[in-house]
C-alpha cells in the first residue's frame, strides 16, 4: 500500500486518475456482490422460517397440553388430599373425643375447612354431595362435643366446703369454731372498735378459690368456641347454666344460707334473727368476694374472646344465688321496724356500700344489669328504712310508757339503753354519713346526725320529766332527773358525741343537773334547817328561863329547844333511813351531793348547839335531845344515796 502510493506519486494527474476509477469499479463490484449474497441469504431464512413455523407451533401446543396437565394433576392432588383429610377427620370423629380430645378437636377444624373448600369449589363432580356428607357428619361431631363438655364441666364442677372458703379470708373475718356465719353485735366488745374492723375489711384483698382446675380451663374454652361456631350457643348456655348454678347454691347451702322468705322471717323471734342478719352479713361478704367473683373468673376464662356469652353465661348462673341472699335482705327491710333493728340495718346497709364496687365489677355487662340494679335497691331501701326507724326510736323514746320504778332515784333502765343507744351510734359515724347522703347534700351529713341525735336526747329528757311525776317526794323527784340527766351529760363528755353537740349543749345541761341538785336540797333540807331556826323560839313566860351564858338564850324557852331537837332527830333518822335507800351511782356526783348537804347542815347544826344546847344540858336527860354530834351526823351523811335495803346494817 505504502508502494502504491508512492507509485502514485510518480504518476501524472491524468493516470492518477484512471488508477482511482478503475479501484471504485472494482470496489462497487465488491459490493455489489456482498449485497447479492446477503438477499441470498435473507430468502433462505425466509423460507427457512416459514418451513419451520407449523414445528413451533405444535411444539407450543404441547408444551401448552404439558402445563394443563400438570395443573389438572395439582388439582387433583388437592382434590384427593382433602378427600384423604375428609377420610382422616371423619375416622377421628367416628371414635369420639373421649381418647384424645385434642385431636378431635383438629378433625372439626379440618371438617369445616373441608366445607369450605368445597363450597368454594362447586364446580367439582360431587361437590355437593361432600358438602353434605360433611355437614352431617360435623353436626354429629357437634353433638358429641357438647355432650364432651356437659362431661368434662360436670366431672369438675364441685362444690367447696367452707374450710375451703375461709381459708381465703383473712383472721378478723373467719368465723369462730362451730358458729360459720357467727358475728357479734352490740355488745360493747362488738362495737368498740367498729370503725377499724370496718376498714379492714374493706382494704383486704381476698383471693377466690380455685373453682375448677386451671389444667382444664383452655380445653373447656375450646369445647366452647367450637360450640359457638357451630351455632349452638344457646345449648352451650343451658349446659353452663344447669351445671354450675347448682354447684354454687350447694356451695352457699353448706356455708349455712337458707332460702326463706318474709313470712319466715316475721315469725322469727328477734333473738334468732339477730343471728341470722350477722351471719347473712358473713356470708354476703364471702359470696361476692370469693364465690361470686371466683365464678367470674372460670367464666371469662372459658368464654374468652365471647365477652356478652360470658356476661349472660355468669348473670344466669349467679341470679338463682343472688335473689336468695338479697331476698333475705329484703325481708328485713320491709319487716316491721323496731328501735332494736337499727343497728341490724346499719350492718346491713354498710356491707352493702361495703361491696358496691365489686358488685358493679363483678357484675358488669349488659347481662347482669338486673342484678346490679337489686343489689343497688336494697342499699336504698335498708338506708330508708333505718332513717324511718331513728325517726321511730326518737318517738319510742318521747313516748315510752314503761312502768318500771326506780324506787331509789337512780339511772332509769331507759336512760342507760338510750345512751348505750346514741354511743352505738357514734360506732357508726361513717356509716351514718353515707346513709344521710342517700337523703341529703353531702356537706350535711355532720349537722343531720347532730341533729338526730340532738332529738333524741330531748326525747329522753321530755320522757324522764314524765317519769318524774311518779315520785310522791320532790325530792326524789329531783334527785332522779340529776341522775339520769348527769348520766347523758358525762356519757356525752366521755364519747364522739361532744365533738358532735359541743360544748353549748354539754354546759346547757350541766346546769339542769346543778338546778335540780339544788332543787333536791331544797326540798329535802329546807323543812328540817327550819328547826335548827331562831325563830319561833321566844316565849313571855319567865319560869324556865335560863340566861348565864352571855344572853344567848335569853328569852328562849326550854321546852321550845327541847321540841326543836326532837324534831331534828325524828327528820334527821327519817331522812337517814329514806335517803340511805336513795341512790346516786355516779361517785363523784355523790360525793359532791353529800358535800353540799354538809355544808348547809352541820354549820347550822354546829351554830344551834353552841347557842342553845347549855338550855338542855343543864336539865334531866340532855342525850335523849342532844343525840347527835356534828361528826355524827357527817358520818351519817356519808351513808346517804348509797341505796341499801332496809335490812342491811349500818356501816
Amino acid at each position: 500500500m505504502v508502494v502504491g502510493v508512492a507509485g502514485m506519486e510518480s504518476l501524472s494527474l491524468s493516470e492518477k486518475a484512471v488508477k482511482m476509477r478503475e479501484s471504485l469499479l472494482k470496489s462497487q463490484t465488491i459490493t455489489d456482490n456482498v449485497v447479492s449474497i446477503l438477499g441470498s441469504f435473507d430468502h433462505r431464512l425466509s423460507a427457512l422460517e416459514t418451513a419451520m413455523r407449523p414445528t413451533q407451533i405444535r411444539t407450543h401446543a404441547i408444551r401448552k397440553a404439558h402445563e394443563n396437565i400438570d395443573k389438572t394433576l395439582k388439582a387433583a392432588e388437592i382434590v384427593l388430599t382433602q378427600f384423604d383429610f375428609s377420610r382422616k377427620a371423619e375416622a377421628k370423629i367416628l371414635r369420639g373425643p373421649h381418647e384424645d380430645i385434642e385431636s378431635y378437636l383438629e378433625a372439626i377444624d379440618q371438617l369445616r375447612r373441608n366445607i369450605s373448600f368445597f363450597s368454594s369449589n362447586k364446580g367439582y363432580k360431587n361437590s355437593e354431595g361432600v358438602i353434605t356428607n360433611a355437614n352431617n357428619l360435623l353436626t354429629k361431631a357437634i353433638s358429641k362435643l357438647e355432650e364432651e363438655f356437659k362431661q368434662l364441666l360436670a366431672s369438675y364442677s364441685k362444690p367447696l366446703e367452707p374450710d375451703r372458703l375461709f381459708e381465703c379470708l383473712p383472721n378478723s373475718m373467719r368465723p369462730s369454731a362451730g358458729s360459720p356465719g357467727h358475728h357479734g353485735h352490740h355488745g360493747d366488745s362488738a362495737h368498740k372498735n367498729h370503725s377499724e374492723q370496718n376498714s379492714d375489711l374493706e382494704t383486704a384483698v381476698l383471693t377466690p378459690p380455685t373453682l375448677i382446675p386451671p389444667r382444664i380451663l383452655p380445653l373447656l374454652h375450646d369445647l366452647a368456641q367450637q360450640m359457638v361456631q357451630a351455632g349452638h350457643q344457646q345449648q352451650l348456655i343451658r349446659i353452663y347454666r344447669d351445671t354450675r348454678s347448682s354447684v354454687l347454691e350447694e356451695s352457699l347451702r353448706k356455708l349455712g344460707v337458707e332460702k326463706l322468705s318474709k313470712e319466715d322471717v316475721q315469725k322469727m323471734p328477734w333473738e334468732v334473727l339477730e343471728a341470722k342478719i350477722g351471719n347473712w352479713i358473713h356470708f354476703m361478704r364471702i359470696a361476692v368476694k370469693l364465690l361470686f367473683a371466683g365464678e367470674r373468673q372460670v367464666c371469662n376464662q372459658i368464654f374468652e374472646g365471647f365477652d356478652s356469652l360470658s356476661d349472660q353465661c355468669f348473670a344466669e348462673v349467679t341470679t338463682s344465688s343472688v335473689s336468695v341472699l338479697l331476698s333475705f335482705g329484703e325481708a328485713i327491710a320491709r319487716s316491721k321496724r323496731s328501735p332494736e333493728k337499727l343497728f341490724v340495718l346499719l350492718d346491713m346497709y354498710e356491707i352493702m356500700r361495703e361491696l358496691h364496687g365489686e358488685i358493679e365489677l363483678v357484675f358488669k355487662g349488659k347481662a347482669c344489669s338486673d342484678i346490679r340494679e337489686s343489689a343497688l335497691g336494697l342499699t336504698k331501701r335498708l338506708a330508708q328504712t333505718a332513717q324511718e326507724t331513728f325517726g321511730d326510736f326518737e318517738e319510742a323514746v318521747e313516748k315510752d310508757a314503761t312502768k318500771t320504778a326506780v324506787l331509789d332515784g337512780t339511772v332509769h333502765p331507759l336512760t342507760s339503753y338510750v345512751i348505750n343507744y346514741v354511743k352505738f351510734l357514734f360506732d357508726y359515724q361513717s356509716t351514718l354519713k353515707q346513709l344521710f347522703q342517700e337523703f341529703v347534700k353531702e356537706d350535711e351529713t355532720n349537722s343531720q346526725l347532730a341533729s338526730v341525735t340532738m332529738r333524741i336526747m330531748q326525747a329522753l329528757q321530755t320522757n324522764l320529766d314524765g317519769k318524774s311525776k311518779q315520785y310522791k317526794d320532790p325530792a326524789l323527784t329531783h334527785l332522779f332527773l340529776m341522775n339520769n340527766i348527769h348520766y347523758m351529760v358525762r356519757s356525752v363528755r366521755r364519747s364522739e358525741a361532744k365533738d358532735l353537740l359541743g360544748d353549748d349543749w354539754v354546759q346547757r345541761y350541766r346546769r339542769i343537773v346543778q338546778q335540780h341538785a339544788n332543787q333536791y336540797k331544797r326540798n329535802a333540807w329546807s323543812k328540817i334547817l327550819q328547826c335548827l331556826s331562831v325563830q319561833g323560839l321566844t316565849s313571855s313566860g319567865g319560869g324556865s328561863n335560863v340566861g348565864g351564858d352571855g344572853g344567848n338564850s335569853s328569852g328562849v324557852s326550854r321546852q321550845m329547844v327541847k321540841e326543836r331537837f326532837k324534831m331534828f332527830n325524828s327528820q334527821f333518822e327519817e331522812l337517814h333511813v329514806k335517803q340511805s335507800q336513795w341512790t346516786v351511782p355516779d361517785t363523784e356526783l355523790r360525793e359532791s351531793l353529800r358535800l353540799a348537804v354538809a355544808e348547809v347542815l352541820l354549820p347550822a347544826y354546829r351554830s344551834f348547839v353552841k347557842r342553845f344546847g347549855p338550855l338542855v344540858e343543864s336539865g334531866k336527860n340532855p342525850q335523849k335531845y342532844i343525840r347527835y354530834s356534828a361528826e355524827d351526823l357527817e358520818r351519817m351523811l356519808g351513808e346517804f344515796f348509797e341505796g341499801k335495803t332496809l335490812n342491811e346494817p349500818k356501816r
